[in-house]
């Protein structure tokens, strides 16, 4: 009778460890939890601003676009008018050829825990 109240203990107790490690990862996972929460949030916040750029640098771009086409037919109507060809230097466009760099690349080495909170 003694051997099964030390087998009960011991299975009393085996099972207590294992509520407590349990206890301990689900608290842990919760933590984590959090964190990944926090990353999204500032993430989705870093995104929104991205794209608020990405809206005024569009905006900016389609006007200058617009501003070189006028500036470009009124110098071809200046042209016509006058009869006398005008030289206009132009400079390349990178964003025409985005596969054509005008500068070399250097990969960059970067940590891979960079990006973690």
């Amino acid at each position: 009778m003694l051997s099964n109240r030390e087998s009960a203990k011991r299975s009393r107790m085996k099972k207590q460890q294992q509520l407590d490690d349990l206890t301990n990862q689900v608290s842990e996972l919760k933590s984590q939890n959090e964190q990944l929460l926090l990353q999204v949030h500032l993430l989705t916040q870093q995104n929104m601003f991205m794209e608020s750029d990405n809206v005024i640098l569009r905006t900016e771009l389609n006007s200058l676009k617009e501003r070189l086409l006028f500036l470009n037919s009124t110098i071809r109507s200046m042209e016509q008018i006058s009869g006398i060809s005008i030289d206009v230097l132009t400079a390349p466009d990178p964003l025409l050829m985005p596969w054509q760099l005008p500068c070399p690349f250097q990969l960059i080495m970067a940590n891979h825990g960079i990006f973690q909170l």
